[in-house]
Order: structure tokens, then C-alpha cells, then sequence
């Protein structure tokens, strides 16, 4: 029986004796609970009894992560092609207030959000990938360190856990991201969505070209992803260590909030990890593939092109983007996971 049951079928307390030895007489004098904490207890107990190794909690976890990647990508998808365009274009966007008013003027609204579709499409996918894995992972990485193990190197289960999930995540994600791109930094753009940019590079240029950025966007987003999850789950476990309760004393809306925070936290430091590898993986995909060129030479012209000052090309709105998007992202995932019957995330 849960704690909630019990303090719902109490007897009234005026009718109560107050013997010690009674052991109902213990309830006597507390206040009886509000629905708002009868919920939370009601679902502190579902999610101790909860076998988190499902594929059902998987599956949930993978819808809540491509709801929070989707949606936000898609939220600050301006941000995004003006970005793109000051790192492949530095001459013409100078920063992003001028970058935003130069495609405003020129494009409009469509201009913003170009590359919309591509964008809500790919982060989807990448979300859920991303997401879902993490958790898959986390999971077989303890099991397999054993629990005094696990304890002592928790932080490094983060990091490979959130290093294979992004393995997996950009090999979805990686063709999307080509038409995306292809799209922000063309005028007019060059394909009216992603799969009828799909179908243009693979009929122009093959298949392969879909992949040409792959090994750019995992040393941009294996930093990213590493960071990301093992300094969220760090920061939420510090943040409760500082806080005179126990987690779950917290409501919902409170835990969630606190999500944000170490998610918005995380995301800065995110952004200064990945944005070198972020502006070879803008420009590279910005180019057309010639015969005979290979990764590494297209990434050596880049560098020849831009030297070290443009590698950190579009850094500060970079930085703001990506710290509000990952924050963002927390809260939609751990939203997500509350309304499903699952707790938020960290400990």
C-alpha cells in the first residue's frame, strides 16, 4: 500500500486515541497532505518501483528527446541560419543583429526559417536517438561497473555513455544536417525541403556526399553530447547537495526548474567545446565536394582560408543559443518525463 493510501484512509484524528503504542496515533497530530503532495508522493513511490530497464522507458525517453530537440532547434532557428551564414560568409554577416536585418531585408520571414523543416525533421531524430541511448547506456555502463564501481566513477559513465549515444545519433542525423545546411547558405534556397534536398545531392553528387561531414560533426558533437550530459547530471546533483531537502521533497515544477538551470549551465560550456569543429562542419558542408577530395584535404583548404581567428567565428551568439537551447531542452525533456510517470533526470 502506498504512503498516499494510508494517509487518505486514516481514521479522523479526533476520534484517535493518543496511546503511543497505537500505530495509527503517530498520524494524529500531522497535517493531512494537499493533492499537490499526495501527487508527488504517489509518484515518488511509481518511480521506486519502476524497472528502468524497459524498452517501454526507453521508447519514453526517446519521444522526450526528439520533443526537446525538435522544438527547440525549430524555436531558435533564426539564431541558427544567421549563425551559419557569419561562419561561411564572415565578409557579408558581421554580427548578428546586422546578419538578422540583412536577411530580413533580403529574404524575410522565409529567410529565417529556411531551413525549418530540415531543422525540426533532424534534431528530431537526433533528439530521440540521443536521448534514448543516453539512457540505454548509462544504464548497461552501471550494470556492467557493478555498484561500488559505478558510484566511484560516475562521471565517467556519463561521458561514454553520452559519447556512444552521439555515435549513433549523428549517423541519423548527418544527411539532414547537409541539407540544412545547404539550404541556410543558399539564395535563393536550393531545395524546397529535406527530401527534395536529399534527392538533389544524392543525384548530383551520390550518396557518399550525405556522409562528407561526418567525421566534422562528431568531433563537434562528442565533445558537445559528453559535455552536455555529464555536466547536467554533475550540476543537478550539486545543485540538490547545496538545497536543505532531499530531491524528491521537491514538486515537479521545481525539479524541472532546477533541470533548466543546470541545463542552461551545461549548454555554455557546450558551446565553447564544439564551436571550432562547428565552423569546419559550416563550411565544408557549404562546399561542393570536387573529385579526388577527401575529408582531410577540404578541412585543411577550410583552415588555410580562415586560420585561427575564424574558427571562432560566430562564438557569442553561439554561446547564448546554445546555453538557452540546451536549457530549454531539460525542461521539455524532464517535462516529458514527468507527465509519462518517470522522474526527472539526475540525482
Amino acid at each position: 500500500m502506498s504512503s498516499a493510501t494510508v494517509i487518505a484512509t486514516e481514521p479522523n484524528p479526533q476520534q484517535q486515541t493518543h496511546d503511543p503504542s497505537h500505530p495509527q496515533s503517530a498520524y494524529s497530530n500531522r497535517q493531512v497532505p494537499s493533492s499537490l503532495q499526495l501527487q508527488d508522493i504517489e509518484t515518488r513511490d511509481v518511480s521506486q518501483a519502476m524497472d528502468f530497464n524497459t524498452t517501454q522507458y526507453y521508447l519514453k525517453c526517446a519521444v522526450g528527446g526528439s520533443l526537446a530537440g525538435a522544438l527547440t532547434n525549430t524555436l531558435v532557428c533564426p539564431l541558427d541560419v544567421v549563425k551559419v551564414r557569419k561562419q561561411v560568409y564572415p565578409n557579408i554577416y558581421k554580427n548578428t543583429f546586422q546578419s538578422i536585418g540583412v536577411v530580413w531585408k533580403n529574404e524575410g520571414f522565409r529567410g529565417l526559417f529556411s531551413s525549418a523543416t530540415s531543422v525540426m525533421l533532424g534534431y528530431g531524430i537526433q533528439g530521440g536517438a540521443k536521448y534514448g541511448f543516453y539512457e540505454f547506456f548509462k544504464f548497461r555502463y552501471t550494470d556492467l561497473l557493478g555498484p561500488d564501481a559505478s558510484g566511484k566513477y560516475q562521471s565517467l559513465i556519463y561521458l561514454s555513455a553520452g559519447a556512444s549515444a552521439e555515435l549513433i545519433a549523428d549517423v541519423l542525423y548527418c544527411p539532414v544536417e547537409s541539407v540544412k545546411i545547404r539550404m541556410q547558405t543558399t539564395i535563393p534556397t536550393f531545395a524546397s525541403g529535406p527530401i527534395d534536398g536529399l534527392r538533389k545531392i544524392i543525384k548530383s553528387e551520390g550518396f557518399g556526399a550525405l556522409y562528407k561531414g561526418l567525421i566534422p560533426l562528431w568531433s563537434r558533437q562528442l565533445p558537445f553530447t559528453m559535455t552536455k550530459f555529464t555536466l547536467f547530471e554533475n550540476v543537478v546533483s550539486a545543485i540538490y547537495k547545496k538545497l536543505p531537502r532531499e530531491k524528491e521533497d521537491y514538486n515537479h515544477l521545481q525539479q524541472t526548474g532546477i533541470s533548466f538551470l543546470a541545463g542552461y549551465i551545461a549548454g555554455i560550456a557546450c558551446a565553447l567545446v564544439s564551436h571550432p569543429p562547428d565552423v569546419m562542419f559550416s563550411k565544408m558542408n557549404a562546399m561542393k565536394k570536387a573529385p579526388g577530395d577527401t575529408t582531410n584535404k577540404l578541412l585543411t583548404k577550410i583552415y588555410k582560408e580562415i586560420g585561427f581567428r575564424g574558427l571562432w567565428n560566430g562564438l557569442p551568439v553561439r554561446i547564448f543559443m546554445i546555453g538557452t537551447l540546451t536549457g530549454l531542452q531539460w525542461l521539455v525533456y524532464d517535462s516529458f518525463k514527468v507527465m509519462t510517470g518517470l522522474p526527472t533526470t539526475g540525482k
